[in-house]
């Protein structure tokens, strides 16, 4: 027989890559961060190493808006689609 293994990798074991360890919560607190010591740095007289620690916290707080928008996105795709086997019991 043919090998089928394009029909539905999860119906032969193939599972896909997990997802980053990083949660949403944890990059937010990350980048919410940043912007707390930058500003105390900034305080302290030190705009270089401000600057650079601060410019760390937007991109941080775009990665966890991303991934939450993605996961709620997925969800919902998850409740409308089917795998397109359908079984009759």
């Amino acid at each position: 027989m043919e090998n089928l293994n394009f029909i539905d990798p999860l119906l032969h074991g193939i599972t896909p890559n997990p997802p980053s360890k990083l949660s949403v919560k944890n990059l937010v607190l990350a980048g919410v961060g940043s912007l707390l010591v930058g500003a105390v740095l900034k305080k302290a007289g030190q705009n270089k190493t401000a600057a650079v620690v601060g410019s760390l916290a937007l991109p941080l707080l775009a990665s966890a808006c991303y991934k939450q928008i993605s996961k709620n996105h997925k969800a919902k795709k998850e409740i409308t689609d089917s795998s397109g086997i359908e079984y009759n019991h």
